[in-house]
């Protein structure tokens, strides 16, 4: 009678094991319908389950080989929530931390920019909705993450950014203090038009991405058709960049700029020289011989003037295209901190991105909104 007990009481265990473990488990398989697929992003899908719950999945959220999936469910209630381990949140976020100044930008471009409760570097912000509003605190970065600034907020949600991995120290802490977070990896996308799609996954976790699609829509169709109307009939040799520390880098073959670039009827200097997924460091004496023979020189680091390049560049102040002032630079709106609104609203504005550089590769200097010829 009594080992009859015990296999009673080890099976009712057993059971209960059973049960628990099939609800505390992070099921992200129950999310198996793709209800967005983009069309140009190649580092994310928005998924959902029978009862319209949604799943965005990050399947790049950073660069280089060590890749962790990333996922935030968004549900409906905290019923239907109710045993899900992963990150999630219960309907849309309206209150939003984003460490990237991107984030900010989508958030702005679907109207939702109200959400931002809490930034990274406030001082290198441009939007003025953010950057003049004493409510939106600086939150710090990295490791020097203020978490008491932080949970005062009261997140829904942090948007997170990594260079080649989970900063592990900082999402533990955010476990910790239950602060939902999802890294987004909008910055790795070499496509323009990849890296604006990012918008919709924005849209998704603020509860509007149907609008954030139409957002999209126009973006896509402004960018095709300036991209259409540009004529080639030479195609100026284009150099980009600036030594840093005596070393020159030179983007990608595939790279954001190149793209852009060929797009708005240039030629890349170094093409065929890089065919990898990064910038190739190369020789200063080798790019004294690319920068000699380039018909416009782009994005020459953060010099705004002429005098500027020659201080930082003096091996290449009289190369022909300093002599003619065929250089233009990015920063023509930007912080007195260096902040640049190049890599805040440029992100979802390629098509505005594309006019300049479509105007500069004619040989015009006015009206350039991100761009600006040195002088």
């Amino acid at each position: 009678m009594l080992l009859k007990l015990r296999f009673t009481t080890y099976f009712i265990a057993f059971i209960a094991l059973i049960s628990c473990s099939g609800t505390t488990t992070n099921n992200a398989d129950r999310f198996d319908d793709t209800i967005y697929s983009p069309k140009y992003a190649s580092g994310y899908i928005i998924e959902s389950d029978d009862n319209g719950n949604t799943l965005i999945r990050i399947t790049r959220p950073w660069q280089g080989e060590a890749i962790t999936e990333q996922t935030l469910a968004i549900f409906g209630s905290d019923e239907q929530a109710k045993g899900y381990k992963g990150q999630y949140i219960v309907g849309h976020a309206s209150r939003i931390v984003c460490m990237s100044s991107s984030h900010i930008a989508m958030l702005d471009a679907i109207g939702m920019s109200e959400s931002v409760v809490g930034v990274s570097g406030k001082q290198y912000i441009l939007n003025p909705m953010i950057s003049t509003n004493p409510e939106i605190k600086d939150i710090g970065y990295d490791s020097n993450i203020d978490y008491e600034a932080l949970l005062s907020l009261s997140p829904d949600v942090v948007l997170m950014y990594g260079i080649t991995a989970e900063n592990s120290a900082v999402t533990a802490k955010f476990k910790e203090l239950s602060i939902p977070y999802l890294y987004l990896g909008d910055y790795t996308e070499q496509s323009p038009l990849g890296k604006a799609e990012w918008v919709v996954a924005i849209g998704e976790i603020a509860g509007c991405r149907a609008y954030a699609e139409e957002v999209f829509q126009g973006i896509e169709e402004r960018y095709n058709a300036t991209k259409a109307s540009v004529v080639v009939e030479s195609r100026p040799k284009v150099m980009f960049n600036l030594p840093y520390q005596d070393v020159w880098y030179m983007p990608s073959d595939s790279s954001y700029m190149v793209r852009l670039l060929e797009d708005a009827g240039g030629e890349y200097i170094y093409k065929g020289m890089n065919t990898t997924e990064g910038s190739k460091a190369i020789s200063l004496e080798e790019a004294l011989l690319l920068v000699n023979s380039a018909d416009i020189w782009l994005n020459p680091s953060q010099v705004t003037t002429l005098e500027e390049l020659r201080a930082s560049a003096p091996h290449f102040a009289t190369s022909p295209v300093v002599k003619r002032g065929d250089v233009y630079n990015n920063n023509r709106i930007r912080t007195p901190q260096g902040g640049s609104d190049f890599w805040e609203s440029a992100i979802v504005r390629p098509d505005v991105v594309l006019s300049d550089l479509a105007a500069i590769m004619r040989g015009e200097e006015d009206n350039l909104y991100y761009h600006h010829k040195l002088n």
